[in-house]
């Protein structure tokens, strides 16, 4: 039986793999090396708390998250994962950039400029990366008997 910590990280990186896909995964492989316990802080609290609680779905969690890492304006990186996983829970292009537009009124246009580039970057990636999948495999033809 897992304990109430074990619980919430295994939670947490479930709801991760739903949100951000393999990008997540990346980030908290990327703090093995450095702050493993500070991963498994993010993973627990984040994902596992927060991003798990009810009265919002995930669509509208991203786009919160999208809005408040445009405000912030030093974020890029953080942003662009939060953009990914915002595609990945499916909101639409439109609706993140408009998100992005929303803060130009609330952190100013610096901030609303350095989201939309980051933004434009995301599209480009995803464009990219439904280009280079390989095509899915024919159908089995049926042969008459």
């Amino acid at each position: 039986m897992l304990n109430h910590e074990e619980t919430r990280f295994q939670n947490g990186l479930a709801k991760l793999a739903e949100v951000d896909g393999q990008a997540g995964e990346k980030v908290i492989a990327a703090l093995q090396d450095i702050a493993p316990d500070f991963a498994r802080l993010l993973v627990s609290f984040a994902f596992g708390d927060i991003y798990s609680r009810p009265g919002l779905d995930l669509k509208s969690r991203e786009i919160g998250v999208v809005a408040a890492l445009t405000a912030l304006g030093n974020a890029k990186p953080q942003l662009k994962v939060h953009i990914h996983a915002a595609l990945n829970v499916g909101c639409s292009r439109e609706q993140i950039i408009e998100t992005i537009m929303m803060m130009s009124v609330y952190a100013g246009f610096p901030a609303a400029l350095n989201g939309l580039f980051a933004a434009q970057e995301v599209f480009a990636e995803t464009e990219h990366e439904a280009h280079c999948r390989p095509a899915p495999p024919p159908a089995p033809c049926s042969m008459p008997a």
